[in-house]
């Protein structure tokens, strides 16, 4: 390699990168509204592999928290 490819490698922006047009936050609003993002650990994305059954899950734990007399 020579020294001019090293000097790339370390960089995080090329340089035919061009973000001079864009908007710092465009979709940040619309995107705040619409996800819902949760980070389950290790054990438990072994058991509830796709959203669908952690979904299932939740339900079933609602209906049961529902049924319980507080």
């Amino acid at each position: 390699m020579n020294q001019e490819n090293n000097l790339h490698e370390d960089d995080e922006m090329l340089p035919e990168y061009d973000f001079s047009g864009g908007v710092r936050g465009k979709y940040y609003e619309a995107f705040k509204k619409s996800s819902n993002v949760v980070v389950l650990d290790p054990d438990v994305a072994e058991v509830f592999r796709d959203s669908a059954s952690v979904n299932e899950a939740l339900r079933l734990l609602a209906k049961i928290a529902k049924s319980v007399p507080a």
